[in-house]
């Protein structure tokens, strides 16, 4: 395993984002310690954020929204961000494909996300740019959401074009909770939770122990993933303190994405496949640490993270003997952490708080790797290689009340990346680095305290895989092949208002513009993301969140986008493949306060798609509908889930490329693929209460 340099052991200071002044509000809340017979329920979009949010595209989702939605998938609990769809063309195991603001962000490029400050995006990542696999998150245990849409906070950097999305754990609990769910194709869980008082302090513990065998009709996706959390939090020096081990294992086949023709011939059915030996195999442990008072912001997060991971999308193309199975590995460390220091002050003669901060990131990366393999046994290395990757940055950021209405926001940003590379390949092996400025700026109008309008521009970028800005010789052609930039600009403005009644109504929506220099684009054929050309996005956001009776609440969330690249190519076009132009959900919860029946029914549309950038393929659209009731009484709780209700045979996710199945021409053959909605299932939870 490669080393972690001295110095950042000595420094562990951390990243990801010292919040804004609402993800501070929810992080002092999550980080106090409190009495143990305490509701520690959540409702994050009544929080009234007139008057503190930076941006309209920015808000709270709440553990209370999160415990009454319907989950499939962990990495369903962004679908909460209003215009965030989250797919799945593999495993269950596997990190969750996301699409946000005409973005097919893959699995998690230009959507930064972290855990208490702790970075969840993977750079030079095995799979792909910015891979982002939540499934070592326990939702039970989540208090807050905070999520940003738009370059526009100086405290988030790396891949945020988009926008990020930063979780807050919990710290305590107000009861001891023991949940068991079964449901259809083999589901099975188990949750556990319970806290202990410790001298002046809390130790949370919890655990979330899954089984699942699928729907599929060749395979049996055993999968089994086991997360353990123990978080101890306290008062400390004056401040809030809080230190968190997380461990995660997890296992599984998968059903990949199979190609349409394979279907119309009778080959397999829709719930078929024709590698029946990929699969995965994922591991992460972390520890972290925070520490926040009013003025202050330190934390430090060290993470180890495993993946093996065997895929196969072109079946006999490029290999008609063995197949084009495929491994890629990733074996890194992280550590970092960030520092960051908060004040208020006059500016002119007028009010203003100001954000101070360095972030610093090492990755030690002792293995990503690409091999060719059949039934998961390697035959050959296409590409092996060996990375350390250290960024540091710095920002600033102040809001100026300039008058008693009208605030400013004003950050600036600067962030240095060096890499380091090892490739099994001579010539492909150098260092790099890179260093890029980016300014922040906004204006925010204040009605009242109900109404709120805001303007906001910003820079903001993404990391290139490390391997990409030292490549000399393609692996697989044996060309040369010309380096790509580490670091990659994108700027954007937006127009939008919030408008909202504690008692009736949250409403938000906005206008937005974002320009890329290079976009990030998956590559189904490869299984991995590359470096594409400049791009242009713009839209149109409404999120609606209306309380019309004693727990009733109605929402509803359009977002539509269009997206082009910049410049137009003989041999490619001006779409951008994968790209959503429209996305809707809507949803009615019945959540009372007190016990008994309560309940949460889901519509999700996301509209058809190019496929290809001269839009001569286009996906259809999808839609799916699930249903969550239960019953609360005593200690007890029933719960009842209906994933996709109507039974829908819509495609999960599809792309356009070529593969070749046995009998068919040496160049293959372009054509759909696609994975499957997962069919109508039932799964029943019962939960005890101590």
């Amino acid at each position: 395993m490669k080393k972690i340099p001295y110095f950042f052991a000595a420094i562990l200071i951390p990243l990801y984002g010292s919040a804004s002044e609402p993800e501070r509000l929810a992080l002092a809340t999550a980080t106090r310690p409190m009495p143990a017979l305490e509701n520690l329920v959540v409702y994050g979009h009544r929080l009234n954020l007139v008057g503190s949010s930076l941006a309209a595209a920015e808000g709270v989702i709440g553990s209370a929204e999160i415990a009454n939605r319907p989950l499939a998938r962990t990495g369903e609990i962004l679908e909460m961000v209003p215009g965030m769809v989250v797919t799945q063309h593999s495993g269950s195991g596997k990190a969750n494909q996301y699409f946000l603001r005409g973005f097919n962000l893959d699995h998690g490029t230009d959507f930064a996300t972290s855990i208490d400050t702790m970075p969840v995006n993977m750079r030079s990542h095995g799979h792909g740019q910015g891979y982002t696999d939540l499934n070592f998150i326990i939702p039970e245990l989540i208090h807050t959401i905070h999520y940003r849409k738009g370059p526009y906070y100086a405290e988030v950097g790396d891949f945020s074009g988009a926008g990020a999305a930063a979780f807050v754990l919990k710290n305590t609990l107000d009861i001891s909770e023991l949940a068991l769910t079964a449901g259809d194709y083999g589901y099975q869980r188990l949750y556990s939770a319970t806290q202990m008082v410790i001298d002046d302090g809390y130790l949370l513990v919890g655990m979330e122990a899954q089984a699942y065998a699928g729907p599929w009709q060749d395979i049996d996706e055993d999968l089994h993933k086991t997360n353990l959390l123990a978080r101890y939090s306290s008062r400390l020096a004056g401040g809030e303190f809080s230190l968190t081990a997380m461990g995660y294992r997890n296992r599984w086949n998968s059903a990949d994405q199979i190609p349409q023709r394979a279907v119309e011939q009778g080959m397999i059915n829709a719930l078929g496949s024709l590698d029946t030996d990929v699969g995965g195999d994922a591991s992460r442990y972390s520890l972290s640490t925070q520490w926040v008072n009013p003025n202050w912001s330190i934390s430090a997060y060290m993470v180890d993270s495993a993946l093996n991971l065997f895929s196969n999308f072109t079946y006999f193309l490029d290999d008609p003997i063995n197949g084009d199975e495929f491994e890629q590995v990733d074996d890194r460390q992280l550590l970092g952490g960030e520092l960051v220091r908060n004040w208020q002050s006059d500016v002119a003669g007028k009010s203003a708080t100001h954000k101070l901060g360095v972030q610093i990131r090492h990755d030690a990366i002792d293995e990503v790797g690409l091999y060719k393999t059949r039934a998961r046994e390697r035959l050959s290395a296409t590409r092996v290689d060996a990375i350390d990757e250290t960024s540091l940055a710095l920002f600033a950021q102040s809001d100026i009340q300039l008058r008693e209405k009208i605030r400013a926001h004003l950050g600036v940003r600067h962030d240095y990346l060096q890499v380091e590379v090892g490739s099994d390949l001579a010539q492909n092996s150098g260092r790099a680095s890179d260093d890029i400025t980016t300014i922040k700026a906004g204006v925010s109008y204040n009605f009242s305290d109900r109404f709120e309008t805001y303007f906001n521009f910003g820079q903001g970028f993404h990391s290139n895989d490390a391997r990409g800005a030292t490549i000399v010789i393609d692996p697989l052609s044996g060309e040369l092949s010309k380096p790509v930039d580490l670091l990659s600009r994108s700027q954007g403005a937006e127009l939008g208002a919030k408008l909202f009644d504690n008692r009736r109504y949250s409403i938000s929506t906005s206008i937005w513009y974002l320009a890329l220099d290079s976009e990030l684009l998956f590559v189904g054929d490869a299984g991995n993301t590359e470096a594409s050309r400049a791009s242009e996005r713009s839209g149109i956001e409404i999120a609606s969140y209306v309380w019309f009776a004693d727990g009733w609440s109605l929402d509803t969330e359009l977002a539509w986008t269009y997206s082009r690249f910049s410049e137009q190519q003989a041999e490619q076009g001006k779409y951008v493949d994968g790209s959503l132009p429209f996305v809707a959900s809507a949803g009615v919860s019945y959540a009372p306060a007190a016990q008994g029946f309560h309940g949460n029914l889901r519509y999700r549309y996301f509209g058809a798609r190019v496929l290809d950038s001269f839009h001569q393929q286009r996906a259809s659209s999808t839609s799916v509908v699930n249903l969550g009731l239960g019953y609360r009484w005593a200690q007890w709780s029933l719960g009842l889930d209906l994933l996709n209700l109507a039974n829908s045979r819509d495609h999960d996710i599809t792309y356009f490329y070529p593969s070749r199945l046995p009998g068919e021409v040496d160049e293959g053959v372009e054509d759909v693929h696609f994975h499957p909605l997962e069919p109508r299932s039932v799964r029943l939870s019962v939960q005890r209460d101590f």
